[in-house]
């Protein structure tokens, strides 16, 4: 599992998640990516995420 670090507890904490051949990308907002069977593709759903571009109010998009 790759975790982001953040320590701020305003901002976005987030995780790739492996299950079976697949890999996704999890917030601890509540937001989760696509299930990926690239593990840099998934990082790159949750830095993009954490980055503000995938922010959004609704979870699970």
């Amino acid at each position: 599992m790759l975790d982001s670090g953040v320590s701020d507890p305003g901002q976005h904490r987030t995780t790739t998640v492996e299950k079976g051949s697949f890999c996704s990308a999890r917030c601890s907002c509540g937001w989760r990516g696509p299930a990926r069977r690239s593990r840099d593709k998934a990082r790159t759903d949750a830095a993009g995420h954490a980055g503000g571009t995938g922010c959004a109010a609704s979870p699970s998009e």
